[in-house]
């Protein structure tokens, strides 16, 4: 089987890691499978990771208009040449040029990817431009459109995507990752100076509107005032000092010295591992993989209400209004109030919840499942 997959770019996301852990549980199953990965814009840590598991990428460099035009006839150019059983792409950008390249290509067996789960925020005019081009193409490109969270079929259905097309297959887990060695939660409390008696709320992510940091610090600094042996813990790419915004609503709080910073990480398990609550703040999201992994890890969770947030939860943790800093802080409140018993069960039923419902192998079954589906078909 030959497959290209088409993604907007190969820096650390959500999507960009989702597909590193589909294309190796794709290569555990059948490895003669030939597969090229295609970044519209950069290629970054994922591409090195792709390329140490002997895939190849290549990187298009659109960012520009006159770009985007070189880009566009490059990768009909790859799609020609390479001739793929089947194209799948990655968000909107890709599902609109990665789409219609192929059927300039003479490819017709597309699957499209739909990530986002609220349309009314975080998104730039030409994404939206984007979405709604795709919204009217969406009945005639792709043979499948995969969403990553039922509430992104939903609404995607609600602005015009083709329902008949459009199926959800939920984010898959590799978890043996998440596994960590003994003495590693100890260790890194003891590098940040994290008492044993000190509870560490932590969260991990990009820094960017969408994860609304603010209102996890807002939250955090009622926290604070209601107890002084909690610390909070931010893990992700622009959750560092040299960030003179979010260090402006962290003097706010007036709880500073609570606050440890530590910027993007690759030991994610590790981090994970050194905290008592985890805390997911997102004003949006589709299927939230950092909340996944914090459950995987066998973390008590505080939610806000966004995407398949709840649905991934299960009713084993605390789910709140989203854009609402004193629920979230009363969510991280009722976790720190429970018992240690209580709060290991908890954390026990969320990660039992991982390993029955959600791990890679599962979702890369489903996703072989579409496969077949598009093989077969006789576009």
């Amino acid at each position: 089987m030959k497959a290209v997959h088409i993604i907007t770019g190969l820096d650390v996301g959500g999507a960009e890691l989702m597909l590193r852990r589909l294309l190796l549980s794709q290569l555990q199953i059948d490895p003669s499978r030939q597969l090229l990965v295609v970044s519209l814009t950069s290629n970054g840590s994922v591409a090195v990771a792709l390329n140490n598991m002997g895939i190849k990428t290549i990187a298009l460099g659109i960012n520009s208009p006159a770009s985007g035009i070189r880009g566009i006839l490059r990768l009909r150019s790859v799609l020609r040449n390479y001739k793929p059983d089947f194209v799948q792409t990655w968000m909107y950008h890709a599902d609109l040029i990665g789409g219609l390249c192929a059927w300039m290509a003479g490819c017709k067996r597309v699957v499209w990817g739909v990530r986002s789960s609220d349309i009314t925020k975080g998104g730039a005019r030409s994404t939206i431009a984007v979405r709604w081009i795709c919204a009217l193409l969406s009945k005639y490109i792709p043979h499948t459109i995969v969403c990553a969270a039922e509430v992104s079929r939903r609404i995607h259905v609600g602005i015009g995507y083709d329902a008949k097309r459009m199926v959800v297959v939920s984010n898959g887990f590799d978890l043996n990752r998440l596994l960590v060695e003994s003495g590693t939660r100890e260790a890194v409390r003891y590098k940040f100076g994290i008492l044993q008696q000190h509870f560490l709320v932590g969260c991990v992510g990009r820094f960017s509107l969408v994860k609304d940091f603010h209102n996890f610090v807002k939250a955090a600094g009622t926290v604070a005032t209601a107890s002084n042996s909690v610390y909070f813990f931010m893990v992700g790419r622009g959750l560092d000092s040299s960030n003179s915004e979010l260090m402006g609503w962290i003097k706010m709080t007036g709880f500073a010295e609570r606050f440890i910073l530590i910027g993007e990480r690759s030991d994610i398990p590790a981090c994970l591992s050194a905290m008592d609550v985890y805390v997911l703040s997102s004003r949006t999201e589709g299927f939230p993989n950092a909340l996944g992994e914090a459950m995987a890890m066998g973390l008590p969770c505080v939610s806000t209400n966004v995407g398949d947030a709840a649905y991934l939860l299960g009713n084993n943790g605390v789910v709140v209004p989203a854009e609402d800093s004193q629920a979230l802080a009363q969510g991280i409140l009722q976790v720190l109030n429970m018992t240690f018993e209580e709060r290991y069960a908890c954390g026990q039923s969320a990660k039992k919840r991982m390993y029955d419902k959600f791990s890679m192998q599962r979702c890369a079954q489903q996703f072989e499942s579409v496969y077949e589906s598009v093989l077969s078909s006789q576009r």
